[in-house]
């Protein structure tokens, strides 16, 4: 099958003297973002070759803990629903939320994401 289109996501890291991100911003031009800000972000890559995900984690110094358990937290919330979507797999989409239910309820974020 030929491409027919091609499409780019930009991430762009500012690093201290100590290669910490202190600013990160995200573009994509398909989408109409032009570098939106970012205190974190997780990319997950699969490698056919290898059979592995290679992965980046990164955040910045001014990242609050409460805000990285809400990224977290919602973070595994959208795997879940993207799991259940990729496999039709009810049962463990559901198992997986159930975790992430915990995981709110355990850290008290309803406060943060205002869902009970």
């Amino acid at each position: 099958m030929a491409i027919k289109h091609q499409s780019k996501v930009i991430f762009e890291v500012s690093l201290d003297e100590n290669r910490i991100p202190e600013k990160m911003s995200w573009s994509a031009d398909d989408a109409g973002i032009t570098n939106e800000p970012a205190e974190a972000l997780m990319i997950s890559v699969w490698n056919d070759d290898k059979k592995e995900t290679l992965r980046m984690d990164l955040w910045t110094k001014e990242m609050k803990l409460k805000e990285m358990q809400v990224f977290f937290y919602q973070t595994l919330k959208s795997m879940a629903d993207v799991y259940r979507r990729a496999t039709n797999d009810d049962k463990m989409a559901d198992t997986m939320l159930d975790f992430v239910d915990y995981f709110h309820e355990k850290l008290e974020l309803d406060k943060f994401t205002g869902e009970q």
